[in-house]
């Protein structure tokens, strides 16, 4: 018997038994609809994830200042007041494979334009700080090493003091008031939303560090230098080099504790990046499950179609039917059976998704792998459980197969 009168009868018995057959796909098309869906949104939570990481900025290395011990009570990292901006210059200058360094110190001030005004964070920083942060401008620019020299007075905004302080009006070329000091805008910072922890990093006011150590605080020390590596793969010997240049030049003999800390932010973003790909592939787990039950639903029936159709098989091989012919046959059946319950749970995966996006409000990615991974698994179920029922079929005695009533 061909492969065109094996799928012919196959249909045929499965369209006699239309609802049965139905009902028996289910298992099938739940298990393959929630393989698709759930690594659509497991792929979706993980491009959700990378993403808000990315926006840290790539290859990071924060160095922040130690901790300090006042009468037995720690404070904690960067608690002590040990960097200065010779140190992120000496980073920059002699550590290979960097990037990037940006020295910053902060404060939380109230700023006030025309009758408005919004408090919020004041970072003083250096022209590299947009290269480390992987940050760009929406309009305007950002100030340069001589303006940072000479203390300018210039600042650029966050997207959120931009739109509290400018409403419904271009803030470049605009003044702003910081601690009685006035400021001119010369640029606005492209949005980057909050942050995993819910810290809205729009809501900042970026201005030339000098200016503010100088002209606002009257403080030397930095709160952290920012370091950005020019590849993953020198991470490591960045972080190695900092250490020993920072404890020199702080002058820290061996025995000493360093009154630094170095913080890698790329491990987080791994981290974040393998806690994401095991969750997909535990939800894939899970949703496989189902493809499994739906498996045992094809060995069932199709046990039961075998009992019922004994007779029929007695007369296929009374007439000439090898037992290849009637495994091939009840064979057939279980994989047709699988094969189209898996194409409709495509249909029903992808349905799921696109409402799991509009109505729950989720990212989901549906990829193609996850499409021709769950339809290939329908098929391995339809003959790894239809092999069975099939084999079952084509051992009966022929004789005993005609007298079954």
């Amino acid at each position: 018997m061909n492969a065109r009168a094996l799928f012919g009868v196959a249909w045929q018995a499965l369209v006699l038994n239309a609802f049965r057959s139905v009902l028996t796909m289910l298992g099938i098309i739940i298990g393959v609809g929630a393989v698709i869906t759930s690594m659509a949104i497991g792929n979706g939570a993980s491009a959700a994830v990378a993403a808000q990481l990315a926006r840290l900025g790539s290859n990071l290395i924060v160095v922040v200042p130690g901790n300090i011990v006042q009468s037995g009570v720690s404070l904690g990292a960067g608690a002590r007041q040990s960097l200065l901006p010779g140190d992120a210059s000496a980073l920059a200058q002699q550590i290979p494979g960097v990037s990037a360094v940006a020295p910053q110190a902060s404060m939380t001030a109230q700023v006030v334009a025309g009758n408005n005004n919004w408090s919020t964070q004041i970072l003083g920083t250096t022209p590299p700080w947009l290269q480390a942060q992987a940050w760009t401008l929406a309009s305007g620019r950002f100030f340069s090493f001589q303006q940072n020299r000479e203390m300018a007075k210039v600042a650029v905004l966050g997207q959120t003091v931009a739109n509290n302080l400018f409403p419904n009006e271009n803030p470049i070329g605009k003044g702003i008031i910081i601690r009685n000091v006035p400021f001119q805008v010369i640029g606005v910072l492209a949005s980057k939303g909050q942050t995993g922890f819910g810290r809205d990093q729009d809501d900042q006011v970026v201005i030339p560090l000098n200016s503010l150590q100088i002209r606002l605080t009257g403080q030397k020390w930095l709160g952290s230098i920012t370091i950005s590596a020019q590849s993953p793969d020198q991470v490591d010997s960045i972080i190695s080099s900092s250490e020993s240049l920072l404890r020199l030049r702080h002058g820290l003999s061996p025995k000493q504790p360093d009154d630094f800390s170095i913080r890698n932010i790329s491990n987080v973003q791994q981290a974040a990046s393998a806690t994401s790909r095991v969750q997909s592939l535990l939800l894939a787990g899970v949703a496989a499950v189902s493809l499994i039950v739906g498996g045992i639903g094809i060995m069932n029936i199709m046990l039961v179609s075998v009992t019922e159709r004994t007779r029929e098989i007695g007369i296929r091989m009374a007439i000439g039917a090898k037992e290849r012919d009637v495994l091939l046959q009840f064979l057939v059946e279980a994989v047709v059976l699988a094969l189209i319950g898996g194409m409709i749970g495509i249909l029903v995966g992808l349905l799921a998704s696109w409402l799991a996006s509009v109505f729950g409000g989720w990212t989901v990615i549906v990829s193609p792998a996850s499409i021709a991974m769950s339809f290939t698994f329908a098929a391995l179920v339809g003959i790894v459980f239809g092999f069975y029922p099939a084999r079952r079929a084509s051992v009966l005695n022929p004789i005993e197969a005609l007298r079954h009533e």
